[in-house]
């Protein structure tokens, strides 16, 4: 564990508690003390190599090192200590944009693949895509909050994390000893997860595939909803599915819209409803209230107590930050992007008000 670093390429954001816990793409994770989200304060760092995602529970943080999966002892955030680590589990790829190469790392050693040219954005971003990392506690074990990014999820003793073709799932009963379980091919294009009422919803560049975790060692495919290729975060409340898709990169052929998908049968997803946006990233729903990450152009709020008319309900627009992704926390809206971590009061998601802001820029 290190002093407090200087953030400067946020990546993933997780709540527990009154901490949060920000990655610094494949550098480590920033901890930080939210008791007060106006005034929130660097506590340390830890030092991961290879880092991209992370989620917590019962007080143990689970990190993804290169191929490697750790586990840290966090509950005491001033003293944290590496507890457990999980061998060879994770194949890591991480996009190179200075020199249009996709690089895959096996321990520290890297090779190169050439792959189309990649012109704008930072000189390197890591090869993750969009999700959720919902979570709720089960039995004596509680679990903390990711965005809309998070790849890691935990429900039901079990820890599961998607790479771009897979899913691959732990068993943490014992949090300090996570045990490794199986691997499940779920074919290319593999972005996000979000899992909610024993199910866990997968999206792709192609589609959002729903998964039956009530054996949750083996889930069981229902269905698969399928869409044009575009980045793709899904979040579910109820009985409605959320899907932003974007062009980008990587989803050349995409869309920029935001899709209301009726999952009331699991096994027969439908779309209801699909509104134009401008390029959604994160997004997150609380109450009667979705918020959605326009990148660049900033964030959106919506009122969604009528699912199907949600596009039409709009309650406010910030647009002077670039949102990535977004957390509807207990205590703050708290939104991420290239320039820096803002928190907001939105207890009147039509009048958001800036609590704090860790900026980034002067760095």
């Amino acid at each position: 564990m290190d002093k407090p670093h200087e953030m400067s390429v946020p990546g993933k954001i997780y709540i527990y508690g009154n901490y949060l816990f920000i990655n610094e793409v494949t550098k480590g994770i920033h901890v930080i003390d939210n008791t007060d989200p106006a005034s929130p304060r660097f506590l340390n760092f830890i030092n991961i190599p290879g880092n991209i995602d992370l989620a917590v529970n019962t007080n143990i943080l689970y990190a993804d090192s290169y191929v490697d999966l750790l586990a840290f002892d966090i509950s005491n955030p001033t003293k944290i200590s590496l507890v457990n680590r999980v061998e060879n589990v994770f194949d890591h790829q991480y996009i190179n944009k200075e020199k249009g190469l996709i690089q895959g790392y096996k321990d520290t050693i890297v090779t190169e693949v050439i792959t189309h040219q990649i012109t704008d954005g930072a000189k390197g971003e890591p090869m993750f895509f969009d999700s959720f990392g919902a979570s709720a506690a089960f039995a004596s074990q509680s679990y903390g909050t990711g965005g809309s990014m998070a790849r890691f999820t935990l429900m039901n003793s079990s820890l599961y994390t998607v790479t771009t073709n897979s899913l691959k799932l732990f068993n943490v009963s014992s949090p300090k000893a996570p045990v490794y379980i199986n691997t499940i091919n779920l074919g290319g294009g593999i972005e996000t997860i979000f899992p909610y009422q024993n199910k866990l919803f997968i999206g792709s560049t192609t589609g959002m595939h729903i998964y039956n975790a009530i054996e949750p060692s083996k889930p069981l495919k229902l269905a698969t909803y399928q869409h044009l290729t575009s980045c793709d975060p899904v979040i579910v409340q109820g009985k409605y599915a959320y899907v932003t898709l974007r062009s980008g990169n990587f989803c050349r052929l995409g869309t920029n819209v935001l899709d209301v998908i009726d999952i009331e049968d699991p096994t027969k997803p439908v779309l209801v409803s699909s509104f134009p946006m401008l390029n959604p990233h994160g997004l997150t729903i609380s109450d009667n209230n979705l918020f959605i990450c326009e990148g660049k152009n900033g964030l959106k709020a919506f009122n969604s107590s009528d699912p199907k008319t949600i596009g039409q309900n709009q309650l406010s627009f910030i647009q002077n930050l670039k949102a990535t992704d977004v957390i509807a926390g207990p205590k703050s809206l708290i939104v991420t992007g290239a320039d820096g971590i803002y928190q907001y009061d939105y207890t009147n998601a039509s009048n958001l008000k800036l609590l704090s802001h860790l900026d980034l820029t002067a760095n």
